[in-house]
């Protein structure tokens, strides 16, 4: 991963996703992008003639461009390549533009318009409609080492595989990789990828891994997923977006969603 995309944005949760974005640029020698998309799409209640949005349209931009200087002067003072590009417009268009020829994209987990719980519906959209693996930091994160233990939520799907090798970058640095299977009642279907499969890729790029087989607790499969990265001390977790259809699954696939409502530890997501 050579390139990093930070979505640059002026919110409660940027601190957490651009301390995330530092860390990982540094371990991975990588280029640091920062994207901030300007919005002007204000709605006013009563304003028949546009005349307040107008008069706040100045005050955005004022404030962006205050957001921005403040940003960039924290950035000289970093020890990572980074550039800043700024756009106008619908901010999920435009990460989706980047992202095209980004590694990795790093986003917040949870909307402030959700009361600072998710599932964000921006994160939703990249991870169905973007070109690049997602890294979604919890709100509350200080930061990222990647030499630590790595979890992977291994269902056997193609979903779970283009996670795994996504993340091949980041788990190349680990302490030690886990691929978890939680066990759950369905039938196994001809087209399933077993683990042994995920544990030999990663051999081959020089990366020892174990499967570990997890009994579902009473909460769930994602419940059981965060509890087994924190009996490890895993510092992220691995997993495929979306395994069902979007629509079906109203919006977000099951434990996905789950994971993305309140995250305990940084997401690596891949669809």
């Amino acid at each position: 991963m050579r390139s990093i995309l930070l979505h640059a944005c002026r919110d409660d949760r940027f601190e957490s996703r651009f301390q995330v974005a530092l860390d990982v640029a540094r371990q991975l020698d990588a280029h640091l992008t920062c994207l901030q998309v300007v919005s002007f799409d204000v709605a006013v209640p009563g304003d028949l003639y546009g005349t307040v949005i107008s008069e706040m349209i100045p005050v955005i931009r004022d404030a962006a461009l205050e957001f921005r200087a403040k940003v960039e002067d924290r950035l000289a003072k970093e020890d990572v390549r980074w550039s800043w590009a700024e756009e106008f417009g619908v901010e999920e268009g435009y990460l989706l533009d980047y992202a095209a020829l980004a590694d990795l994209v790093v986003v917040s987990a949870a909307p402030s318009e959700l009361g600072g719980r998710g599932p964000s519906p921006l994160v939703g959209g990249l991870a169905i409609h973007g070109r690049a693996p997602l890294l979604v930091v919890p709100n509350e994160q200080s930061g990222l080492s990647l030499g630590g233990p790595a979890l992977v939520a291994w269902n056997n799907s193609a979903e779970s595989s283009r996670a795994l090798k996504a993340a091949v970058p980041f788990l190349a640095r680990a302490s030690g990789v886990s691929l978890a299977i939680v066990a759950e009642e369905k039938a196994d279907s001809e087209h399933d990828i077993p683990p042994l499969r995920g544990v030999e890729y990663l051999a081959r790029h020089g990366i020892e891994a174990e499967i570990v087989e997890l009994t579902q607790n009473s909460e769930g499969v994602a419940a059981t997923l965060e509890e087994a990265a924190r009996a490890r001390g895993a510092t992220y977790l691995v997993m495929g977006a979306y395994g069902h259809s979007r629509l079906r699954q109203m919006l977000f696939g099951g434990v996905t969603r789950r994971l993305l409502t309140d995250p305990g530890l940084p997401l690596l997501l891949a669809h």
